[in-house]
């Protein structure tokens, strides 16, 4: 199928869908119709169920392989009823988070595994993975600080993590983003919100040019 499948990774409180918003705003005048945004967990309104069960406050005594099967399940809902239909009609999808939100959360902050965590979702994906993945790179502590300005509505239970487990999942993004140069571009979070924006929109122009022009590569 063709399309372009770019996905938003980061620590919570490195600024993802702020600068996803933004970017949104800066393509749409060009591409319109074209330009399908959507998020993980949800994107469809199954998997909007799920999320609001894998958020929930109350859910505080959530076994960590089920909020990971939560999440897979999660994403081949959306997989099938949002993305592969926009990218059979040659969309281009931006989403919030995808496998490597996974790996990099239950696989090392969860310490599942990340091997065993990315094989529940190859499964759940049948392989499918991004075009291009923008990974927005910030210090754990940065990170912290972010998340504790927000206010208490816009926390959940994700949110209320010790330091430790961010740092593992600091440091499970740092793998990928080393693992994956292809797939992966880090872009430094630290910088203004319109800063990093525009590095961000300039590398979506960049990829688009380069795969659209040639006719789109297979997803």
């Amino acid at each position: 199928m063709s399309g372009q499948f770019i996905t938003f990774e980061g620590n919570d409180g490195a600024g993802k869908t702020t600068v996803l918003n933004q970017v949104v705003t800066a393509l749409q005048p060009q591409l319109g119709s074209q330009l399908v945004v959507t998020r993980e967990p949800g994107g469809d309104p199954i998997a909007e169920q799920l999320r609001s069960v894998i958020v929930d406050e109350a859910n505080q005594d959530m076994d960590a392989r089920t909020e990971a099967l939560l999440f897979a399940a999660a994403r081949r809902q959306h997989l099938v009823k949002t993305v592969l239909p926009a990218l059979r009609q040659h969309q281009i999808v931006l989403c919030d988070r995808y496998v490597d939100s996974s790996i990099a959360y239950q696989g090392a902050g969860r310490k599942l595994g990340e091997a065993a965590v990315f094989q529940m979702n190859q499964f759940a994906t049948e392989g499918l993975l991004p075009n291009l993945t923008i990974y927005f790179a910030v210090p754990v502590s940065v990170g912290l600080q972010r998340i504790q300005q927000r206010t208490a509505a816009a926390t959940n239970r994700l949110d209320q993590q010790h330091r430790d487990f961010y740092v593992r999942v600091h440091d499970a993004y740092e793998r990928l983003a080393t693992e994956h140069p292809d797939r992966i571009v880090r872009v430094d979070a630290t910088q203004p919100v319109a800063t990093v924006t525009q590095q961000v929109v300039t590398i979506i122009g960049k990829h688009l040019h380069q795969n659209l022009s040639a006719g789109g590569t297979e997803s």
